[in-house]
């Protein structure tokens, strides 16, 4: 079998998926297209359109060839990649790409670096390399596509006031002065036109914004500036799209061959990665779509960029624009309830059709509206969530170097910039480290925080030779990693001190291992984790003290009974935290201190002491807003009796903190689910019985068995606890929306809600996809990616 061959080339017959009882089919199979690809393609198209012609516009490009890029896009990269719902296209990342090409060698050398880029691309694809353009810092991406919109934005604000734009930003800032003096008041009418369609077509209220917001807002700013424009018998630049006779096709390149190989370079570079990271958001949205996620198969990246490059191939060859996944369109595929790659495939034939049956509408179009529009999506590009995530992962400096470079250099300039940044930062802290030295009644202290390493020898050295001779030493070694040229000093120290009286003691790290990583003493094979097994080593259990019903895991017994074993392991836990944890997060903390708290997610699960929520969800200080109760129950608001703590909790979440989402969790072997079970009706009302009575509404849900029960995805419960547990789950969501601010926050779509089930034997957690009729908990896998 040929290497080029995808691993999964099958992908795109096994979309289609049967029912599981239903007969096999006989006979050859007619091609089909579901209602919801149809309605998907109507609206992918009618944002393409649009953006086709401004993207071309905007690079310099003859307006067909902004068309050509987009049929052959929908096509050939969705019949051949790997991402059936990803919509390819001209994209705005690669206009300023296409600009500097085109202003440097003509179109139609362009047109011939596109085909080579294409070639390029087969070749990556061939040698399955995909997965590791996603090694790119993504500070550097967000990077590379804020210069990018800069350039876009700078550039076509020339075109909105009537002028012309210049080759650079730099000339175009410079420009600017004179060309805000000699506007033009036509063009700038429809621009602003244009722009406050865009902005408030979305957010028109009611049940009428319902409606209209159907209709893509770029479709509709487009075509309300050109209805006016044509009505008020404005003269304005127009679209001029030349005889499809003319239409000028690739040549062979034409130039110096560095400059041709770095051109095909940074095209294959920034169409690829473009694509790829296109390919992993799109599988996120896939993920959060209920009832989708089985039929869609995951992407298969090296596939993606086979097809992308077979796309590159033929629209070059047929002088359209380079080509790569535009997270718009497939993201309005997405939303539009597209269900298989048909969708994407049929969007390119409407673009066909609309480029040989629409010419004559589409010369009406203004350019000052198309430039107006692709500047929207250039400001867009600089996008403040990336600047916020960059912030916080403090890779700002290489975020900001990238955006310049790519600005004033050039994009592969940039990019490159932004790589030896990203190294250089990566390189200062691992290097980074602080050594302090103080003496505490005769004891010298010597502290190194960070990792040790050759560059800080000499800093080592010095501070070791403070240390006076005949003296009792500690050194508290605070962090993960030492080599060789550090442990020797340290070693040789160790022997030269002691052998002049002194004494040393190193903690932190025993010789031979990793900091992280203590020897093994006395046969203890305890890592550092084992604190959360509740002991010290794995030795054989004990019997039960009297009246425990549990082994004394400790394994001194009369310990257990006094309390004073736990007494000490508390203080153990916390003198562990101060030692090796409390350094390494103190910063961040300083910074929750100072900025208060900012989550994004309230974590509403059970008080059983297994379910460790940070560990679940790998989640740090300030990521989470957790409430825990026995059962995770939420309290219908209003309920006679009821209990407000958890009503406070979700109101303060909601409308104070502004979190973003709500999750749910039940878990296996739950305490509150077995006693549900088990109760007796009548008898004393103790807390618990009255606790426990805001669980009820999921008891009554069992006995219903008409198919809507929730269920685990491969598998029935377990056992009838199990089963409740789900219930519960699915239950308690409802509570939740019965809470005026919950309510309020998903009516405005500001609010998501999610179901979760966390199996404790297995360490496997369950998320809830779809609701009401069919509530299914599907597996979280080791290689999914999530939002």
């Amino acid at each position: 079998m040929s290497a080029c061959v995808p691993a999964h080339a099958d992908s795109a017959r096994t979309e289609h998926v049967h029912p599981p009882h239903g007969p096999p089919p006989r006979g050859p199979r007619r091609f089909r297209v579901a209602g919801a690809d149809v309605s998907a393609a109507v609206a992918v198209f009618l944002i393409a359109l649009p953006l086709s012609l401004g993207i071309a516009l905007a690079t310099g490009a003859p307006l067909q060839a902004g068309l050509v890029a987009a049929a052959v896009g929908g096509i050939v990269a969705g019949r051949i990649g790997g991402c059936p719902l990803q919509v390819s296209g001209p994209a705005a990342g690669l206009t300023v790409v296409t600009a500097d090409l085109i202003q440097q060698y003509g179109w139609r050398t362009t047109c011939a670096i596109t085909v080579l880029a294409g070639l390029a691309q087969l070749g990556l694809g061939c040698l399955r390399v995909a997965r590791s353009a996603l090694a790119v810092s993504p500070a550097i991406v967000h990077g590379m596509l804020a210069g990018i919109g800069v350039t876009i934005a700078v550039a076509q604000l020339h075109i909105v006031l009537g002028g012309t734009p210049q080759s650079s930003v730099p000339d175009n800032l410079v420009a600017l002065p004179a060309q805000l003096a000699n506007l033009r008041p036509a063009d700038v009418a429809v621009s602003v036109l244009t722009l406050t369609l865009l902005t408030f077509w979305p957010r028109v209220p009611g049940r009428a914004g319902r409606l209209l917001g159907k209709l893509p807002a770029a479709l509709i700013a487009v075509a309300g500036a050109t209805a006016v424009a044509a009505l008020a018998g404005l003269r304005l630049p127009k679209v001029d799209l030349p005889s499809w006779s003319s239409h000028a096709l690739a040549t062979l390149p034409d130039g110096p061959v560095l400059g041709l190989v770095a051109a095909v370079l940074t095209t294959t570079l920034v169409c690829s990665v473009q694509s790829l990271l296109g390919a992993v958001a799109v599988d996120k949205l896939v993920a959060a779509r209920p009832g989708l996620t089985g039929r869609v198969k995951r992407s298969n990246l090296d596939r993606e960029l086979l097809g992308q490059g077979a796309a590159n191939i033929v629209s070059g060859s047929l002088g359209g624009l380079p080509i790569a996944g535009v997270a718009v369109r497939s993201s309005a595929n997405v939303a539009a309830g597209a269900v298989s790659r048909n969708s994407t495939m049929l969007h390119g034939v409407l673009v066909v059709i609309a480029a040989l049956l629409l010419v004559p509408a589409l010369e009406l179009i203004p350019l000052a509206s198309l430039a107006a529009l692709v500047m929207a999506v250039g400001l867009k590009m600089v996008s403040l969530n990336h600047i916020r995530t960059v912030t916080r992962h403090r890779e700002v400096l290489v975020y900001a170097v990238t955006t310049i470079g790519v600005v004033f250099l050039g994009v592969l300039e940039g990019v490159a910039l932004g790589i030896a940044v990203a190294v250089g930062v990566a390189l200062h802290r691992l290097t980074r480290m602080r050594i302090t030295h103080h003496e505490s009644e005769g004891v010298h202290h010597v502290h190194v925080r960070g990792q040790l390493t050759f560059l800080a020898v000499p800093r080592l050295s010095r501070i070791l030779h403070h240390v006076p001779h005949g003296t009792t030493a500690v050194v508290e070694l605070d962090g993960s990693f030492m080599d060789h040229a550090a442990y020797e000093t340290l070693h040789d120290w160790q022997k030269t001190h002691t052998a002049q009286g002194g004494s040393v003691d190193i903690t932190g790290r025993r010789p031979g291992t990793r900091i992280s990583e203590p020897a093994d003493t006395d046969n203890c094979r305890c890592r550092p984790w084992t604190p959360w097994r509740n002991h010290q080593c794995e030795r054989p259990p004990t019997a039960p003290p009297p009246g425990t019903g549990r082994p004394d895991s400790t394994g001194d017994a009369a310990d257990t009974a006094s309390g004073s074993a736990d007494g000490r392991e508390l203080a153990r836990g916390i003198s562990a935290f101060q030692r090796n944890t409390a350094p390494l997060v103190r910063g961040e903390l300083a910074r929750l201190a100072r900025e208060g708290q900012q989550p994004s997610q309230l974590f509403l699960t059970c008080a059983d002491s297994r379910v460790v929520t940070s560990m679940i969800t790998s989640s740090g200080p300030g990521d989470l807003f957790v409430v825990r109760n026995v059962g995770n129950f939420v309290p219908l608001p209003g309920e006679k009796g009821g209990d407000d703590s958890v009503a406070a909790a979700i109101e303060y979440a909601v409308d104070v903190l502004k979190v973003r989402s709500i999750t749910v969790c039940g878990h296996s072997g739950c305490g509150a689910m077995q006693t549900l079970l088990s109760a007796e009706p009548g008898g004393r009302q103790t807390p618990l019985k009255r606790w426990l009575r805001h669980g009820l509404p999921s008891l009554e849900r069992l006995p219903e068995d008409d198919g809507t029960r929730p269920r685990l995805a491969g598998r029935g419960p377990a056992d009838p606890a199990e089963q409740l547990c789900l219930a519960n789950v699915v239950q308690q969501l409802e509570h939740l929306r019965a809470h005026e601010s919950v309510s309020r926050a998903l009516g405005a779509g500001d609010l998501e809600l999610h179901g979760m089930y966390f199996h404790v034997g297995e360490a496997q957690a369950y998320l809830l996809a779809g609701d009401g009729g069919e509530a299914v908990f599907q597996r979280v896998l080791e290689t999914d990616l999530t939002v």
